[in-house]
């Protein structure tokens, strides 16, 4: 059922982001909207809250998609306060977390791709998914000690480093590929380590609360966030070092 799914969601999103403009916006705004909607539901802060939820990151991600960049860290602001406000007293921090750390990865999502234009971003999706399979492959077939047993039980050192080796190889054969600089390759092992930081990061928030997966959106994945913990994690990274060196100027001439 793993592979199935991935057998029909790879080739949909490659079009996506190969084809880009309003419809890669329309598909991350709908994405953030979801994961804020799992996210509410993983910590049971109430439905109330889980609206707040997804409209923010919705709005925040189609305000700048719009062009409309402090309209959009304006809707986070203002989203994290109400769904704090809103949660069950105890849930309230957690709740407010569902907007930042979904809303802010999927801007810099958007972002970058008007920074690095669709070689860049099947660059960062493939690293993704290539640490993603490094890991799980790694971790099944070598398995030994646990990367971090209080976080997630199943993870292992061995898959840690599984994940880094695959993503290395995405960032040498896109150096080879594209004929850019080989420095992509310690990038894609950065963009690794903040993926699978992703991934434990959903893995601790999922044993807090005692919830196995996400939702149950995708088979034999759980739900969309189950999918795109370690995207979260690795885009806030690229959107960093992108922002620091200057290479999203463009983004914001609005190219």
């Amino acid at each position: 059922m793993r592979v199935a799914s991935a057998v029909v969601l790879v080739p949909a999103a490659l079009g996506v982001i190969w084809t880009g403009g309003y419809l890669f916006a329309s598909v991350v705004t709908v994405a953030a909207a979801a994961m804020g909607w799992e996210w509410a539901n993983l910590t049971r802060c109430g439905g109330t809250a889980a609206t707040i939820i997804a409209l923010a990151n919705a709005a925040a991600c189609g305000a700048l998609a719009l062009g409309f960049p402090v309209v959009a860290f304006v809707a986070v602001g203002s989203g994290a306060v109400l769904t704090s406000i809103a949660a069950r007293e105890a849930n309230a921090a957690w709740a407010s977390l569902g907007v930042v750390i979904i809303a802010l990865p999927c801007l810099a999502v958007l972002w970058l791709a008007g920074a690095f234009g669709r070689v860049g971003l099947l660059w960062l999706f493939l690293t993704v998914w290539a640490t993603d399979t490094g890991a799980f492959v790694a971790g099944r077939s070598i398995g030994g000690r646990r990367l971090a047993p209080a976080l997630s039980p199943n993870k292992t050192w061995a898959g840690f480093f599984g994940g880094l080796a695959a993503a290395a190889l995405v960032g040498w054969a896109f150096a080879r590929l594209a004929g850019v600089s080989a420095a992509l390759v310690p990038a894609s092992i950065a963009l690794s380590v903040a993926a699978q930081l992703g991934d434990l990061a959903e893995s601790a928030a999922k044993r807090r609360f005692g919830v196995k997966d996400s939702g149950h959106l995708i088979p034999g994945h759980g739900g969309l966030l189950d999918r795109l913990d370690g995207m979260l994690g690795a885009s806030a990274l690229a959107w960093l070092v992108a922002f620091w060196t200057g290479a999203g100027a463009l983004f914001w001439r609005g190219s």
